[in-house]
C-alpha cells in the first residue's frame, strides 16, 4: 500500500484525480467503481472540470457504482443514483450502456444483488476502485463482523452507517445496502483509498497496524498489491 498525506483535501483530490486521468491515457475503454459521499467528490469535480478540456479522455470511460442505500427512489436526493448522476454521469455525458449499479429500491435486493454480480462477471476485471473509509472501517457496504461477504450482496446496515451524512436526517434511514463484496472489491487492477474527514481516527490506526480483522473490513485492502491511499491528516 501506498501511503500519501496531504496537508488538505484540495491536494488529496487532485492526487486522485490525475491517477485516474493517467490510467485513462493509458486504457482507452476504462472501468471505474464509483463510490459516493464528501470524500470522493472534489476528484470527480476535477474529473468534470478536466472533461470539459478534453472530452475524448472519457469516451470509452465505463462507471460501476459501488454500493446503494436500499429502499430509496431513484430520483430521491439523498441516493447514492442521484449523487452519480449529479457529480460523474452527467458531467462526463456516461451513457446507459456504459454505466452499471443497483436499482435503488428493488422489489427483490437479494435477485438485483445477482443481477450486479452477473454483470460485472461478464464484464471483466474492473480497472480501478475508489473507496472512502466509514468510521467504522467499512469499505462499501462491507460492515464489520465475524465473517464477510465476497460478491455483491444485500448488507445490514450498522448504526455507523445509518449515521452517514448522506441519509443521517432522513425521518426514516435505510435498514439495509446493496454493495459489491470483498472478492469483488479485491479483484480490481488498482484502488484508491480517499481518507478524510472527522470521526476516523480508530479505523485509520488500525490500518496502519497493517492487522487484517474482518472487524476493520479496511484492512484487508493490505491483501492487494496496488492500493494508493489518500490520507488528509486532520491537525
Amino acid at each position: 500500500m501506498n501511503i500519501h498525506i496531504f496537508d488538505h483535501y484540495g491536494q488529496m483530490s487532485a492526487h486522485a484525480a490525475k491517477i485516474i486521468m493517467d490510467e485513462l491515457e493509458r486504457k482507452k475503454n476504462f472501468s471505474l467503481c464509483a463510490a459516493t459521499g464528501n470524500s470522493p467528490t472534489g476528484t470527480y469535480q476535477l474529473l468534470a472540470d478536466a472533461f470539459l478540456e478534453d472530452s475524448k479522455l472519457f469516451e470509452g470511460l465505463h462507471v460501476l457504482k459501488l454500493d446503494e442505500w436500499g429502499g430509496l427512489p431513484a430520483d430521491h436526493p439523498s441516493s447514492c443514483e442521484r449523487y452519480l448522476l449529479e457529480q460523474l454521469l452527467n458531467p462526463l455525458k456516461i451513457t446507459n450502456d456504459r454505466y452499471t449499479g443497483f436499482l435503488p429500491n428493488p422489489k427483490d435486493p437479494e435477485a438485483e444483488c445477482a443481477r450486479i454480480q452477473q454483470l460485472i462477471e461478464k464484464k471483466g476485471q474492473i480497472d480501478l476502485c475508489i473507496l472512502g473509509l466509514g468510521k467504522n472501517g467499512h469499505i462499501g457496504f462491507n460492515e464489520p463482523a465475524d465473517a464477510l461477504q465476497p460478491f455483491c450482496h444485500v448488507a445490514e446496515l450498522s448504526e455507523e452507517s445509518k449515521a452517514h451524512g448522506m441519509v443521517s436526517e432522513l425521518p426514516q434511514r435505510p435498514e439495509y445496502g446493496m454493495t459489491l463484496g470483498m472478492h469483488n472489491i479485491l479483484s480490481t487492477k488498482r484502488i484508491i483509498l480517499l481518507i478524510c474527514g472527522n470521526g476516523k481516527e480508530e479505523a485509520t490506526t488500525m490500518l496502519l497496524k497493517k492487522t487484517i480483522t474482518t472487524h476493520f473490513p479496511v484492512t484487508f485492502l493490505w491483501l492487494h498489491p496496488h492500493v494508493d491511499c489518500l490520507w488528509v491528516r486532520e491537525p
